[in-house]
């Protein structure tokens, strides 16, 4: 599927259709994940509300990304990314009709540049299963199993913007299940 597409900052006035995004790709694009259990379904989407997206787009230590289509279909959203200040990508989203188009990887892609301007040089996010080959083909190291926010065990995965940040001394080797330094 070949479209043209606008990665863009976010605004809150973007939160209703980001809010509809979230949900419907939370619920068809990672159902393999949440398999239709009612509880951690409805954790999940607790609080993807408009008022909340809206509220996360507004609060100056995020910053939003929303991808929107600019043929076909202007103005509609296709993918949204959120990265706060403490490095930790909180949301990568696509909606499930355009999966592996390369929406998520710019999206994350772009984000990954506001992290290095804001001096960030590791980011960390939960993914679900379903999605964490995604994150992994984008450099992003598995550290293990954890629990989400909203109780769905999921990948805790970390990404170190700055390779020369890692060292290959002493400590290397003690760090390396936790560094994707090439040393």
């Amino acid at each position: 599927m070949s479209m043209v597409l606008d990665i863009r900052k976010a605004v809150p006035g973007d939160a209703p259709a980001a809010c509809a995004l979230l949900r419907r790709s939370i619920e068809v694009g990672c159902k393999a994940d949440h398999q239709d259990r009612p509880a951690v379904l409805e954790a999940w989407l607790g609080n993807k509300t408009a008022a909340n997206v809206g509220a996360w787009f507004a609060n100056q230590s995020n910053h939003a990304l929303v991808a929107e289509q600019v043929d076909g279909k202007p103005g509609e959203l296709l993918g949204l990314c959120l990265l706060n200040q403490a490095g930790k990508v909180a949301l990568c989203y696509v909606a499930p009709q355009v999966l592996r188009s390369g929406i998520g990887s710019a999206l994350l892609a772009a984000a990954e540049e506001q992290a290095r301007a804001w001096n960030i040089t590791k980011l960390h996010l939960h993914s679900p299963a379903s999605a964490s080959g995604f994150f992994a083909r984008l450099g992003y190291v598995n550290a293990g199993k954890d629990t989400s926010c909203f109780g769905l065990e999921c990948d805790l995965l970390w990404k170190q913007l700055d390779a020369g940040a890692c060292d290959t001394g002493a400590g290397a080797a003690a760090r390396k299940r936790f560094c994707n330094c090439s040393g």
